[in-house]
C-alpha cells in the first residue's frame, strides 16, 4: 500500500472507532465529537479507561498495536461495568465490534474510580505476561535483535553457533513493513513451522536516523534480497516473493558501499583501484590444493586438527598424494608449507565463467560471454548510490535490471535495442536508494553478492555488536561453550576481546549490593 492509501485506511479506522464509541464518550463525561478526532480520540480514551497517556503511542507502533488493541477493547468494556468472562471473550473475538453493541443497545454506567488491580492470580499473570511481550517486542523491533550464525560464510570471524545481539540503532531502526505478524519471530512460528505473517497489507518503508553509516568492512545483518527460502525450516528450492522485512536474515561483510567501484582480482577485493585492507580480526579463507609425499610418515590428520580446519578436506587421487582443503586462512597456508611431507600449497583461483555468477542470463539477461567472470576474478562494477545517474543500454541493463524493476518498483520493458521505464524510452537511470556489496570471509564457501547482486538500503537490518554466547555442537559437556568468545565484540580493530569476566564481576557486585540493601532495609523496619 502507498502512503496515501495508508492515510485513507487510517481515517477509515478512526471513523469506525468514532461510530462505535461516541455514546460511551458521552457517558464518560466527554463530548461525542472527541471520539472522531484522530490521535486525540486515543488520548481521551486513555483518560476514560484510566490508563497512562503514553499508551497512545503503542497503538500506532506496527505489530505492538496488534497486542494493544485487544487490551484497550477489554479495558473499555470494563470501564463501563462489562467485567464478565463472556464480555472479555466477545470483545476480543469480534475484533472490538462488541463495543458497537454496548454503545447502541446497552444502558451502561461509566465507572469513574475503577480499580486497575487484577481480580485474581491468573489475571495478574496474564497482565504481566502481556506487558512483558509488549516491551520485548518493542526492544526487538527498534533496538536489539538476537541472531545466531547458521553457516560458515564468515568462519574464523564469526563461527557457526555464535549468538549475537544486533543493534538496530547504529544504522537507524527500520519500522516494520509487515504490520500483521506474530511478535518476536521472523518468517515462521517455531514448533508449528507455519508462516508468522500476512503478506498484505504492507506499510511504506521508513527508517529512523542512525548515528553511523555503513562503512567498508562492517559486518552487517540484512534481508537476503533474492531469497530462496519459503521459511527458515524448508530448504532452499526457488526464489520467493516475500515482504522485505520477512526475507531471510543474512550476515556478511560489506566490502562495497554506495559510489564505490569494485573489482576482484585472484580472490582479492579492490575498491576504487586499491586493495581493500581487512581489519586485523578478519581472517579470509580460500580453498587450497595440497600435494604431499605419499611416503611421508607425518600424521596429517593431527596437523589439520591443530589448524582448526572446519570446512573439511578431501583427497583427490587414490594414491592420496593430493588433497583439497576447502577453507584455509593465509596464515595457516604458510604454516602448512613448513610441514614435513607437504610438497606444495597452492591457493585455488577460479577463472573463466562461473555458473550462477551475477549477472546471469537466466535472471538478469546478461551476455555471459561478455561477462566471463568468476567469484575470484570479477568486475569492475559500480555500486549504485542514491541520486546518482548511470547510462542505461543493453550492456549495462543486466546489472541494474532487478534494481529498476523490483527494488525500486518501476515498469521495465525492452523492445529491440530500446529500453522503456514506465512506458518512457530512456538512456539513463537515477537511483532512488543506496546499495551495498556484501561478501563472506570464507570466499570459496559463501553465497554472497557475487551470486545475488546488490543489497538495497531498505533491506538493511542492523549491525552485530557483540557475541553473548558461542556454542560448538562438536564439543562435549562444558566444552560445547566457547568460553573465550563470550561477550566479545564483533566489529572493531585488533583481536576480539572477551568481556565475560567483567560481566561476572558486575553480576556478583549486584547480588552483593542487593543482599546488603535488603539487610539494611530489614533493620530499619
Amino acid at each position: 500500500m502507498t502512503t496515501y492509501q495508508w492515510f485513507v485506511f487510517f481515517l477509515i479506522v478512526q471513523l469506525i472507532h468514532g461510530l462505535g464509541t461516541w455514546k460511551l464518550y458521552e457517558k464518560a463525561g466527554r463530548k461525542s465529537w472527541e471520539a472522531f478526532i484522530p490521535v486525540y480520540n486515543s488520548i481521551v480514551l486513555m483518560k476514560i479507561i484510566n490508563r497512562p497517556t503514553w499508551w497512545t503511542l503503542l497503538l500506532f507502533i506496527p505489530v505492538i498495536n496488534l497486542l494493544m488493541f485487544p487490551i484497550v477493547w477489554v479495558e473499555t468494556l470494563r470501564s463501563f461495568g462489562k467485567n464478565k468472562t463472556s464480555d472479555t471473550f466477545l470483545g476480543v473475538v469480534t475484533l472490538g465490534f462488541y463495543i458497537y453493541y454496548i454503545n447502541y443497545t446497552q444502558d451502561v454506567q461509566y465507572i469513574t474510580d475503577r480499580s486497575l488491580k487484577p481480580t485474581n492470580a491468573t489475571a495478574d499473570t496474564v497482565s504481566s505476561l502481556l506487558f512483558a511481550i509488549i516491551v520485548a517486542t518493542f526492544v526487538h523491533g527498534y533496538f536489539i535483535q538476537p541472531f545466531v550464525i547458521p553457516s560458515s560464510s564468515l568462519e574464523k570471524s564469526l563461527l557457526i553457533g555464535d549468538f549475537l545481539f544486533v543493534s538496530k540503532q547504529n544504522y537507524g531502526a527500520r519500522t516494520p513493513m509487515t504490520p500483521i505478524a506474530a511478535p518476536m519471530v521472523h518468517d515462521s512460528i517455531p514448533l508449528v513451522h507455519t508462516l508468522s505473517y500476512l503478506a498484505k497489507p504492507q506499510l511504506p518503508y521508513f527508517r529512523f536516523p542512525g548515528f553511523e553509516k555503513i562503512k567498508n568492512n562492517d559486518i552487517v545483518v540484512f534481508n537476503w534480497p533474492r531469497d530462496t527460502l519459503f521459511n527458515m525450516y524448508i530448504p532452499a528450492d526457488k526464489r520467493y516473493d516475500k515482504p522485505i522485512d520477512k526475507k531471510t536474515n543474512y550476515v556478511k561483510r560489506c566490502v562495497g558501499i554506495p559510489g564505490d567501484s569494485l573489482q576482484i582480482k585472484d580472490g582479492i577485493v579492490f575498491i576504487n583501484g586499491k586493495e581493500l585492507i581487512l581489519p586485523e580480526r578478519a581472517r579470509p579463507q580460500y580453498s587450497y590444493k595440497i600435494t604431499i609425499d605419499p611416503n611421508s610418515t607425518t600424521d596429517f590428520e593431527s596437523v589439520f586438527k591443530d589448524l582448526n580446519i572446519t570446512d573439511g578436506y578431501g583427497f583427490e587421487t587414490p594414491e592420496r598424494d593430493s588433497l583439497t582443503i576447502r577453507a584455509l586462512t593465509f596464515e595457516n597456508a604458510e604454516k602448512l608449507k613448513t610441514v614435513s611431507g607437504i610438497t606444495s600449497v597452492k591457493r585455488n583461483i577460479r577463472k573463466g565463467r562461473e555458473n550462477g555468477i551475477f549477472p546471469c542470463k537466466h535472471h538478469d539477461g546478461a551476455d555471459e560471454n561478455k561477462f566471463a567472470w568468476s567469484g575470484d576474478n570479477y568486475g569492475p562494477i559500480y555500486i549504485p548510490e542514491a541520486g546518482k545517474t548511470v547510462a542505461l543500454n543493453l550492456n549495462t541493463l543486466p546489472f541494474y535490471k532487478i534494481i529498476i524493476s523490483e527494488y525500486e518498483g518501476n515498469k521495465l520493458k525492452v523492445v529491440g535495442n530500446d529500453i522503456y521505464i514506465n512506458d518512457k524510452k530512456v538512456s539513463s537511470y537515477t537511483f532512488k536508494q543506496n546499495y551495498y556489496w556484501m561478501m563472506g570471509d570464507n570466499r570459496h564457501n559463501s553465497l554472497d553478492a557475487r551470486y545475488f547482486g546488490y543489497t538495497p538500503e531498505d533491506h538493511i537490518v542492523g549491525k552485530p555488536i557483540f557475541i553473548w554466547m558461542s556454542w560448538d555442537s562438536n564439543g562435549s559437556g562444558l566444552n560445547k561453550i566457547r568460553w573465550e568468545r563470550l561477550f566479545t565484540t564483533v566489529n572493531g580493530e585488533g583481536q576480539p576481546q572477551s568481556y565475560f569476566k567483567y560481566f561476572l564481576a558486575l553480576l556478583a557486585l549486584y547480588f552483593v549490593g542487593e543482599y546488603f540493601w535488603k539487610k539494611r532495609k530489614a533493620k530499619k523496619e
